[in-house]
């Protein structure tokens, strides 16, 4: 890969964003604006990988076209009887995205993948835990275009993890505001 190419949101972030925040915030010092660390794309698929085996591999194929970064299984870590799970059994697939595939990612969620849903009005406004980071749920995989309906054994859902910076929720949603990601309009 050329060593000159930047995407698109992360020159963004370096000549626009991180001089807005600075002077909404009124932060001293540049190192203080928060920032995109990472993006976590997670499938559960739960007890389903019970009656059909080919979904882990079908979800891990989906996963990996959709980020274009190798995906990899979860497995659950205690015997738990009343979902039928024992230790060490796949649950679920995910993968962790830095640095330009995350730009890349971010920026065909939000100009491809997003205004692919039926009436869509906007992200959820209350998905923030806390602490900075924004957690979305997308309920099928098929609103992506890397995806090919005719191949997909179960629709399943994923969650998309934003993980910032900062601790603070207010300049987590200003920083993903400005990175375009359409949050529902306060009525």
């Amino acid at each position: 890969m050329n060593s000159l190419y930047q995407p698109r949101l992360k020159n963004l972030y370096n000549n626009h964003i991180i001089n807005s925040l600075k002077t909404k915030f009124n932060y001293s010092s540049v190192m203080e604006v928060p920032k995109l660390l990472k993006i976590v794309i997670h499938q559960g698929i739960g007890s389903s990988v019970l009656n059909n085996k080919n979904i882990l591999k079908s979800s891990l194929n989906e996963i990996t076209n959709i980020t274009g970064q190798k995906s990899v299984s979860c497995y659950s870590k205690h015997d738990e009887s009343s979902f039928k799970l024992r230790k060490g059994m796949p649950i679920g697939v995910k993968v962790t995205l830095r640095r330009n595939k995350m730009y890349e990612f971010l920026e065909r969620l939000i100009v491809i993948t997003l205004p692919r849903v039926r009436d869509f009005n906007g992200v959820s406004n209350n998905s923030f835990d806390g602490f900075g980071n924004y957690n979305m749920g997308i309920t099928e995989q098929i609103i992506y275009p890397e995806i090919n309906i005719d191949k997909i054994i179960k629709n399943l859902g994923m969650n998309i993890t934003f993980v910032t910076s900062t601790k603070k929720d207010l300049e987590a949603k200003n920083l993903l505001s400005l990175l375009g990601i359409p949050f529902k309009k306060n009525k």
